[in-house]
């Protein structure tokens, strides 16, 4: 296998509310959750996903809560909140429209 595909710009964002749209997770889950459902294409760097998830806090996409991961350690928990929702249904409509006509012209070229 070649090496990790790199994200195009801001689909961390989308990919992170996709990860915590059912239920909340600790940012080591989320980057495992993507890794995972990925068949390890996609793997998230710290030093990417923690100032994702600060900027999505900032923004009020996401919210977090302290709480005690599966491990016995404190972690923040982020879930969607009601404007992240709205934010991720955009986005993965924006990012359906790019990657279909993406699609076209990689078949027709």
């Amino acid at each position: 296998m070649t090496k990790p595909t790199d994200l195009v710009q801001g689909t961390l964002d989308l990919l992170i509310m996709r990860s915590i749209a059912t239920e909340e997770l600790h940012g080591w889950a989320i980057a495992q959750r993507i890794q995972l459902l990925s068949q390890n294409v996609l793997v998230i760097n710290q030093g990417s996903l923690y100032p994702a998830l600060q900027r999505l806090e900032r923004q009020g996409f996401i919210a977090a809560d302290w709480g005690v991961s599966d491990t016995n350690r404190r972690a923040r928990f982020y879930r969607l909140t009601t404007a992240g929702r709205k934010q991720l249904k955009q986005e993965a409509a924006d990012w359906d429209r790019l990657s279909a006509a993406i699609s076209l012209v990689l078949r027709t070229t």
